[in-house]
């Protein structure tokens, strides 16, 4: 493609004129800050490579990793991140691990050869106890700006936005007791996902001894949930709202019907969980605040001031609808028809 038209696309995403572009393409003086950073952020976001004398900055493009899009609690927090981020005029590199034979690593070489200015993960391999994590050594040697939302495993260095899944449990358990339901049954991630161990802790805590285990993934998660049920369950807490639709689906395999038999409470109130049938519930996690604060330290990384390791913790909140239920000791058992079918 034609310098030329190379000049004529980047001034028109700007809005300026293509001899201003050019000058910022030189490194000529007489241009504002804020236009330089337009016409470079420009320049990587219509894929056009930098000169070699600009090659070395890192640009106004932050990157997004996350783990799916599937489940709608993560483009819910790309949606709050992208927006407060694109206040301060930086723009989005949205990364998922969705895409076939691209690995989370894959995308951090990525980020760092686009030279983004920071980089958020709303979920990743830093929650596997199990996993690899080299990958966020090269962020650190690189002292790249860096912030993970929810729990991560010990001595990664970055700033983190949690949500406290021990009290979330708390709450559904304890609804779920003021119910009547003495056999609550926690449906959780796999054994070295921290979020889960944390939520195991709070629910062992409370003498919960019903624990099964799933992959977040809804066929999964049914099969889990069913081994849970048929142990005597009459309430589940699940560690994600798309395993509680699993679950609802297991009690509809067995039977049974939600809540009128089984009460299940989801986590993470994604935006179409009022919806459902029945409307969930569910434990909300903050994501407004927790997107917002996510890019406050980033971005305060990226202005040169530090923000250390610690975790930055946000209270959930139990969202009561209708996938509950006063437990009813004339039940049927799981497997057993229940004595009114429902359509």
């Amino acid at each position: 493609m034609s310098s030329r038209r190379r000049l004529a696309d980047i001034a028109q995403h700007v809005g300026v004129s293509q001899a201003t572009v050019s000058r910022v393409l030189n490194d000529k003086p007489g241009i504002s800050q804020a236009t330089r950073d337009a016409v470079l952020t420009a320049l990587d976001v219509l894929g056009y490579e930098r000169p070699n004398k600009l090659r070395g900055e890192r640009t106004r493009l932050v990157g997004l990793v996350l783990p799916e899009m599937t489940n709608p609690v993560f483009p819910a927090l790309a949606e709050a991140m992208a927006g407060a981020l694109a206040k301060r005029a930086f723009s989005v590199v949205l990364c998922t691990r969705t895409v076939d034979g691209v690995t989370e690593a894959d995308y951090v070489r990525l980020l760092l050869d686009q030279q983004v200015s920071g980089v958020i993960f709303a979920g990743g391999r830093y929650q596997e106890m199990a996993a690899d994590h080299t990958h966020y050594a090269a962020l650190r040697e690189r002292a790249l700006p860096t912030v993970l939302v929810n729990a991560a495993v010990q001595g990664l260095g970055f700033p983190q936005v949690c949500t406290d899944d021990g009290h979330g449990v708390e709450m559904a358990y304890h609804h779920l007791a003021a119910l009547g339901h003495e056999r609550v049954g926690l449906l959780l991630g796999p054994p070295d996902h921290v979020p889960s161990a944390r939520k195991l802790a709070a629910f062992q805590a409370l003498n919960g001894e019903l624990v099964g285990r799933a992959p977040f993934a809804m066929a999964e998660a049914q099969v889990a949930a069913g081994h849970l049920l048929k142990q005597g369950a009459t309430a589940l807490i699940c560690a994600s709202d798309v395993t509680a639709i699993g679950a609802v689906r297991a009690a509809g395999r067995l039977g049974l019907a939600v809540p009128r038999d089984v009460s299940v409470v989801g986590y993470d109130d994604s935006p179409v969980m009022a919806f459902t049938d029945p409307p969930l519930t569910t434990v909300r996690q903050p994501v407004d605040a927790m997107g917002h604060a996510a890019v406050s330290l980033l971005l305060q990384q990226i202005d040169g001031r530090p923000a250390g390791g610690e975790e930055l913790f946000f209270e959930p909140e139990l969202v009561v609808r209708y996938s509950t239920a006063r437990f009813s000791p004339s039940s049927p058992s799981p497997g057993q028809s229940p004595a009114v079918q429902v359509s």
